[in-house]
């Protein structure tokens, strides 16, 4: 059987910038550098209009302009990862296949998952692909989580930016190869990373929209989102190791057969601390957040798309994907590039 591969790439931004002058102007507090040296970030693109759909859509629009050989009556499913969706129903990816015109017997599909989200999506696509059930999937990744955000909450929106990437994974002779996969779980670290109001469990009211603040400054209600940083640390530095080790004994390689290293990109601090850990050349492991902060599912793919276009990818390449975050949730695969 031909490989299933990743065959393209387009990544799309919010038109909004905010850089870390203005958060200090916010905040009354903190320095540029210092929000630079804490996170690796020097501006993040916010969706003040935009919703998942918008950014989704134009996320396609872009990879189908891009691949003039493609038509996009061969997608026969769309999948979209998303922890944001413009409607409880319909799912977001019925209103996007809606406007990109795809065929009416074609399936869409949403999938909720933050920073793992692209990691499962191409392990879901590639099954879909190899049953049979498809032959072209277009996989989307898309967040306006800055809208969670509260405002003066310096934890959260000095990292997390808004996006889109759309990726198409069919068979074919270029692209990445796509390999196997780890995956995994531990539901214990789900209130680490949350919104803790605005669904059946915790609607949202007068109540959840109170704001407090913690010892810190930061602040924000039940109707923000919330990250532990310290835990999600940890839980970063107790897993990822292992998740890498497991997803090169499952490829029979060694951490020298890996030519680029991409890494989900949290924060500067966390990547970093993983880098130092496992022992990674810098040249060797790719970082790609300083224009576009956190933007949680698609992190990988602008970073990937980034790195091909600045010629780190090269044909033969063997990359190392690795996703990790809100759930606890963590994924790996290894792409080889053609």
């Amino acid at each position: 059987m031909t490989e299933i591969r990743i065959r393209g790439i387009a990544c799309e931004l919010p038109c909004t910038r905010v850089d870390n002058a203005e958060l200090v102007r916010q905040f009354g507090t903190w320095t540029e550098d210092k929000i630079y040296q804490k996170t690796g970030i020097r501006e993040r693109r916010v969706a003040t209009t935009e919703l998942v759909s918008d950014l989704a859509t134009g996320a396609c629009e872009r990879l189908f302009a891009d691949s003039p050989s493609f038509d996009r009556n061969e997608v026969d499913m769309l999948l979209l990862c998303t922890e944001t969706p413009d409607y409880y129903m319909p799912a977001t990816a019925c209103l996007v296949h809606r406007r990109l015109g795809l065929r009416p017997d074609s399936g869409a599909l949403d999938y909720n998952l933050g920073c793992s989200g692209f990691i499962y999506g191409l392990a879901l696509a590639k099954s879909l692909v190899f049953s049979g059930v498809a032959r072209n999937v277009l996989l989307v990744t898309a967040d306006t989580l800055s809208k969670t955000v509260n405002p003066m909450d310096k934890s959260t929106r000095t990292i997390f930016g808004d996006a889109a990437a759309a990726i198409l994974v069919g068979t074919g002779e270029s692209g990445g190869a796509i390999g196997g996969f780890v995956l995994g779980t531990d539901g214990s670290g789900a209130e680490k990373l949350l919104i803790p109001a605005g669904g059946f469990a915790i609607p949202r009211s007068a109540e959840t929209a109170v704001e407090r603040t913690n010892m810190w400054g930061n602040v924000r209600s039940q109707d923000n989102l919330y990250m532990n940083g310290p835990e999600i640390l940890d839980f970063t530095v107790r897993t990822v190791p292992g998740c890498v080790r497991g997803v090169l004994e499952r490829h029979a390689m060694t951490m020298e057969d890996v030519d680029l290293f991409v890494f989900h990109q949290a924060t500067r601090l966390i990547l970093d601390h993983l880098r130092k850990e496992m022992e990674i050349p810098e040249e060797r492991f790719y970082v790609c957040m300083e224009q576009t902060g956190n933007t949680v599912s698609s992190t990988i793919p602008i970073a990937l798309a980034e790195a091909v276009r600045e010629g780190r990818v090269r044909p033969g390449a063997r990359v190392m994907l690795v996703g990790f975050g809100v759930g606890f949730s963590w994924g790996a695969t290894i792409l080889t590039w053609n």
